[in-house]
């Protein structure tokens, strides 16, 4: 599968629909108090990256941002892949395009947090294979028995 990961808006109508599917699954599989998926409104604050895959037709086969958290340090958010390309390899390359604008940002640290539940495991699969680490809670998260922590140190 061919496909470019390049800036794009999250207010996209195709990326809001993604989102809303991530959002519904992040509600469906977690408590209230633990889910912190951005909605796009929020993801298209100045102080987000937010990223598109897109085959060469321009449909959409995955999303993610970086949020600086002003410390110099980042946090991934709304890491997504459409159903049709999971498995194709857009989750890696949206990731490694965020690790570089991070690094390009010069931040230290890049952050995460996902779920515990066995829904997120591919996840926790795919960030760890990619130099992530279990770290303490950040940025304003605290000890949660549906949240895992993960950072990659740049």
């Amino acid at each position: 599968m061919t496909f470019t990961v390049a800036g794009g808006s999250p207010l996209e109508p195709d990326v809001v629909a993604l989102l809303e599917e991530h959002l519904s699954d992040m509600r469906r599989t977690s408590p209230p108090e633990s889910v912190h998926a951005l909605d796009p409104a929020a993801l298209a604050a100045p102080s987000v990256r937010f990223v598109t895959a897109r085959d060469a037709d321009g449909v959409l086969l995955g999303c993610g941002a970086v949020k600086d958290l002003g410390d110099g340090t980042g946090e991934v958010k709304s890491m997504r892949t459409a159903p049709a390309a999971r498995g194709s390899g857009v989750a890696t390359a949206v990731l490694a395009h965020l690790v570089l604008a991070a690094r390009d940002a010069g931040w230290r640290r890049l952050s995460l947090e996902t779920g515990t539940q066995p829904f997120f495991e591919p996840a926790v699969r795919l960030y760890l294979r990619h130099g992530f680490r279990p770290c303490a809670p950040f940025a304003g998260y605290t000890d949660d028995p549906s949240s895992r922590y993960l950072a990659l140190e740049l």
